[in-house]
């Protein structure tokens, strides 16, 4: 798949102009200085050579049929370019013509007529608007960008070619090696869900990594990642994670569900290793390119001096990487070949007057601990510090081992030359130890990832009848909202307890409901205006008897009729008192690019005050609930403190996992909140004391 692109045996180049500073020639130049060793055309009706290279006056000109056209001509010029080199029969094109949707309106316009003949005519896009690509294993740098990285296993796309521009200029100075690099521009046909399912099974590729701005296919997105994460790791800097365009919502999940919630829940679910910086994206690029995955935990730091050492081993800690604790053979074998004032347990600190000899004694004492799955060696220069020689000592160590290695050679000039020697024999350098520790706390995580068996999802046992019926009615009626009532029984359908009630029209039937269910009772008004029944006291608690019923009946009623004259009433829900218990929350919001997002809280005002949430998106195993509940802030407060008997957590993860399941099974549900969700003591159960369910189109 996208061969034509990737593995081109002729290149049309369409729009070469006569002016070195044209984007045309640029891009041209770049493929013959690249050597491509294919037929390369270029199209240019008022040129006959370029470069010592014939000019044609049109595609039709050209002799072949090209595998590959590159059109670099004014936007207005693009379409009847894109439509002559389909019908010549060219089916890849990289449009690096700027002018289109990212212009306004006309810009657009003139896209969807690209697309329209690149769909009619069975012809692939890569842009338009963008820099272009670069395949190492081609030789061809079909790009206006001025580096040709070396040759490597890495996969990079972009969705800015300035920041591509930036990451292959890194790329050539780091020792990086890449297989693939492409800029996406405005992804009119090829998307980022293209690249990752041609690079899954691309033999040259071995890390992926992406700059991304939007992701214009959720779904598909987290599905492709979640393949290729099953044998190569996909690295992501994602821009553009602020909520301040999140679309406005009434429900609290939505409130709290902005754009950073969705992403950080789909590059959970699909595997990808998110990172936060361009540093970052380099530092792990550089590890997992260089080195293989840990074989285990367990992190080894080899040091000349102390406080590095510290610095990293307080680093891994932060990390969530276990520092090894070595064996004993491993002890009396750095007693040997240290001398006595070293520090022989983890971190080994060789001194600042070590040798390359001693450097090498340790690291390879190290290296061979079964309880060390990585290493990070550290030099500071000292005054008789030889940093190449340290370095060779190193890579020498653990030539042979089954370690993850990365160096941090502190310093500038001084140990420049080790730093090349560590770089030239596939060890990845950082300038600080964090950096290094990050890097290999990411490969270990990934081991983690590409080690565990997958969870099962299993079906959730319900009555569809149910929910159908309520949303049908709640359809047919115009409304984008379900009843109190009936979004208790949808909840209930689906294996969701909920306290028992009615609705009452009047107080007489209220009466006969708390009658029916037993007191105390709850009384909560209904009305398809009024979203946040707290905000107007249209909610009363702890109604014991007959009497109470009846005050706060007409109270409720009475602040009702003051406070929102116009709002219609349908009555009041009427439902038995649930016996109190942790309060928590359980919600979904439909994202717009990934679907029904999950959240989990702490719930009633605290999720409002202290939004200590969790998401997930949609659907989630038993499993996964199990770990939203358990990794927010305030677990403890759940798990018990203070004597206080443990939540049933279970309970917890037991509704999560139905309501994940209930959006899954119907698309027209498109925000929920149970909030509260009445949590008793373990094994005692949880009732979903207030369901609030909005609706759209299926």
């Amino acid at each position: 798949m996208l061969e034509g692109f990737f593995s081109p045996r002729s290149i049309v180049v369409v729009g070469v102009s006569r002016d070195e500073t044209g984007v045309g020639h640029a891009v041209f130049d770049n493929i013959i200085r690249g050597g491509f060793t294919g037929a390369t055309y270029p199209v240019n009706p008022h040129a006959e050579a370029i470069h010592g290279h014939r000019c044609y006056p049109s595609v039709e000109a050209v002799p072949e049929v090209a595998d590959l056209a590159i059109i670099a001509v004014p936007a207005q010029m693009v379409p009847a370019a894109l439509d002559e080199c389909a019908s010549r029969g060219t089916r890849s094109a990289i449009i690096v013509s700027a002018g289109f949707k990212e212009t306004g309106p006309a810009g657009a316009s003139l896209e969807r007529e690209v697309v329209a003949i690149a769909r009619a005519k069975g012809i692939r896009i890569l842009g338009p608007n963008c820099l272009g690509l670069v395949s190492a294993e081609a030789s061809l740098n079909a790009s206006f960008a001025p580096v040709f990285p070396e040759p490597g296993n890495v996969a990079f796309m972009s969705q800015s070619g300035a920041l591509g521009t930036a990451v292959l200029d890194w790329a050539a100075g780091a020792g990086v090696g890449l297989s693939h690099f492409v800029s996406l521009g405005n992804k009119a046909d090829i998307t980022e869900v293209d690249l990752v399912r041609a690079w899954e099974r691309d033999p040259r590729v071995a890390v992926v990594i992406a700059y991304l701005e939007t992701i214009s296919q959720g779904r598909d997105f987290v599905e492709a990642v979640r393949s290729l994460t099953k044998t190569k790791p996909f690295i992501a800097l994602k821009a553009g994670g602020s909520d301040a365009g999140a679309r406005a919502v009434s429900s609290h999940t939505g409130s709290l569900a902005g754009s950073e919630a969705a992403y950080n829940a789909a590059f959970r679910a699909c595997g990808a290793i998110r990172v936060h910086s361009v540093q970052e994206l380099f530092d792990l690029s550089a590890a997992f390119s260089h080195q293989p995955l840990p074989a285990r935990p367990g992190l080894g730091i080899l040091t000349n001096a102390g406080g590095p050492g510290v610095l990293a081993t307080d680093a891994a800690e932060a990390s969530g990487v276990p520092i090894a604790s070595l064996d004993a053979d491993t002890v009396r074998e750095l007693q040997r070949v240290l001398p006595p004032a070293a520090a022989i347990y983890n971190p080994v600190d060789v001194l600042g007057d070590a040798s390359p000899q001693r450097y090498e004694a340790a690291a390879r004492a190290l290296a061979r601990d079964g309880n060390v799955g990585s290493v990070l060696a550290i030099l500071t220069p000292q005054a008789m510090t030889d940093a190449a020689g340290m370095a060779e000592a190193l890579c020498d160590a653990v030539e042979g081992t089954d370690v993850t290695v990365a160096a941090s050679f502190m310093g500038g000039p001084s140990v420049a030359t080790g730093v090349r020697a560590l770089r030239s024999r596939g060890i990845p350098q950082y300038e600080f130890p964090e950096r290094a520790v990050e890097a290999l706390a990411a490969m270990d995580r990934y081991r983690t990832l590409k080690d565990s068996e997958p969870d099962i999802l299993e079906g959730v046992t319900s009555d569809r009848v149910v929910v159908c019926r309520a949303i049908d009615h709640a359809q047919s009626a115009g409304r984008t909202f379900i009843t109190e009532e009936s979004a208790s029984k949808i909840a209930a359908a689906y294996g969701i307890a909920v306290p028992q009630g009615g609705l009452a029209r009047d107080l007489a039937s209220a009466r006969a409901i708390a009658a029916r269910v037993g007191y105390p009772v709850v009384l909560k008004i209904a009305s398809p205006d009024i979203l946040h029944k707290s905000d107007i006291g249209g909610i009363a608690v702890d109604i014991l008897d007959e009497a109470s019923l009846a005050r706060a009946y007409e109270q409720i009623m009475a602040r009702v009729r003051t406070r929102m004259p116009d709002a219609r009433v349908w009555g009041l829900t009427v439902q038995h008192q649930v016996p109190k218990g942790r309060e928590v929350i359980v919600g979904v919001n439909r994202d717009p690019q990934f679907g029904p997002l999950l959240m989990f809280g702490l719930g009633g005002i605290y999720v409002e005050v202290l939004q200590d949430v969790t998401f997930r998106l949609c659907p989630v195993t038993r499993s996964e609930a199990q770990h939203m509940v358990s990794e927010i802030r305030s677990f403890g407060l759940l798990r018990g403190t203070r004597g206080q008997a443990p939540a049933d957590t279970d309970a917890i993860a037991d509704v999560i996992w139905r309501v994940s399941a209930l959006v899954m099974d119907f698309p027209e549900i498109t925000e929920l909140d149970i909030n509260p969700l009445i949590v008793a003591d373990r094994g005692a159960g949880a009732i979903a004391a207030d369901v609030r369910i909005g609706i759209g189109g299926s």
